[in-house]
This record gives C-alpha cells, structure tokens and sequence, in this order.
C-alpha cells in the first residue's frame, strides 16, 4: 500500500520568537532564554485528494494564526514553574506576554503543535489524512520530534 506524505514548514524566518527556560535544568537552560522557533508538519494520507494531495497547504491558516498566537513573541513558563507568579506579574505589567503551559521545551512544543494540529486535519479533512510528526528546531543544531503513534493500515 502506498502512503502519501507532504511537508508544511513555518521556518526560523517567520518570526516566532518565543523565550522559555527548563526550571528544572541544572545547566544554563535553567534561565530565560529564547530562539525563533521553526516549525515542520508531515502530514500523511492513504489517499489523495481530488486535487492530488495530502492537504491543502491553503487551507492551514488556522494553524498559522494558533503558532503566532502561541509562540509569537510570547514567553512559554511551565504551570508547575516555582517563578509562575513572578511570570504572571511581569504580564500584568506588560514586560513579557505570557503563555502558561503543561511543559517548555522542543519536546514539550513539538506535542504541543502535533495534539492541536491533529484535531485541526481531523476536522478538516476526517480519516483521509493525518499529522505524521511535528519537528520544533530551536536552531540548526537543536530540535525534537512529536510523533503520532502509527495508524494500522
């Protein structure tokens, strides 16, 4: 059986710029710090679609204004952060804008980015297609993979 796959990249020069820092590092991650975050959806299909493809790469605007909303010039802090409360004054004081999450890092963000992206195929397209895996690249030489479990054929 052959599969489908197609790629969607929302590269470093898109802008989102987003600090975090891994409080439970030991090593220099433990600060604030931040990148332009890249983002790389590989969606999968069993069968294309009347226009021969996976997804409509048109049709992911939703998923565009999600990452800017998201990761653009926003500071990501664990919800388990001992400096939460700090956090939530520098953006009540309009320093940072501030987007609490379940964890921070590529990983974290990766999943992050392959749960609300999932849900958006799904709905869109139902059980013709999926998101195969998401690649976060905090920059060349550092990223991570969020992938689905694999589907049966």
């Amino acid at each position: 059986m052959t599969k489908f796959f197609s790629v969607k990249k929302y590269g470093h020069e898109r802008g989102l710029s987003a600090a975090f820092r891994q409080w439970r590092a030991e090593s220099h991650c433990r600060f604030l710090h931040g990148y332009s975050l890249e983002f790389e959806f590989k969606f999968g299909a069993i069968r294309l679609d009347e226009k021969n493809w996976v997804v409509d790469f048109g049709g992911l605007k939703e998923l565009e204004a999600w990452l800017r909303e998201t990761f653009d010039h926003k500071t990501l802090v664990a919800l388990d952060d001992p400096m939460m409360e700090t956090f939530q004054r520098l953006d009540a004081d309009s320093i940072i804008d501030l987007v609490a999450v379940d964890g921070t890092g590529a990983e974290m963000f990766a999943n992050m980015a392959l749960e609300f992206s999932s849900e958006l195929i799904e709905k869109q397209y139902g059980a013709r297609c999926w998101v195969e895996s998401v690649t976060v690249r905090e920059h060349g030489a550092n990223s991570a993979i969020a992938e689905r479990s694999k589907l049966s054929d």
